[in-house]
């Protein structure tokens, strides 16, 4: 279990106790979730990418455009996962999470959002893929197929990284 390695015998035993319906997104890693949902994402190819990825910033204060090539389909993938922990969550909301401070020299660093157009592009993506819907509310909301998929993917993650986790303690303890 890649979060709870540092568990011992008796808390991984009250784990699993009180998660016995399954794995859900909330279980796993989240840089580890994202990487194979991004991996799923490019793996399907119903994920419309636009033209202009290879030469847009991600935010106003970036100095670069992102150097991977398949960094849509992460951020995408991030979008996706802060969907599914908090419904509701508008293109505003999303702006402030992935904005990061301005370097301005000498002077005081303050707070910049987010692209808006990336962010709403990925989940116009994901309301084409169905895996998306807009809330009554406003904002948007996670799709029972979204969350099936979603969850999916994080029991791949978890038994693909409990079995290299428990290795690693092994060998740990052995020494």
């Amino acid at each position: 279990m890649a979060m709870y390695q540092s568990m011992g015998p008796i808390r991984e035993h009250i784990y699993k106790e009180k998660h016995t319906g399954g794995v859900t997104l909330k279980d796993v890693d989240s840089q580890l979730w994202v990487t194979e949902f991004a991996a799923f994402l490019k793996k399907s190819g119903k994920l419309p990418i636009p033209k202009w990825t290879d030469i847009v910033k991600t935010a106003t204060f970036k100095e670069l455009p992102p150097q991977s090539n398949d960094w849509y389909y992460i951020r995408t993938a991030a979008v996706l996962r802060r969907i599914y922990l908090r419904q509701g969550v508008g293109c505003g909301a999303l702006r402030k999470i992935y904005g990061g401070r301005m370097n301005r020299g000498s002077a005081p660093h303050h707070h910049k959002t987010a692209s808006a157009s990336v962010l709403r592009s990925a989940m116009k993506g994901l309301e084409e893929m169905k895996l998306v819907a807009k809330h009554p509310d406003g904002g948007r909301m996670i799709t029972s197929a979204g969350r099936r998929d979603a969850d999916r993917i994080a029991s791949q993650v978890m038994s693909r990284h409990s079995v290299v986790q428990t290795d690693a303690t092994e060998t740990v303890a052995e020494e």
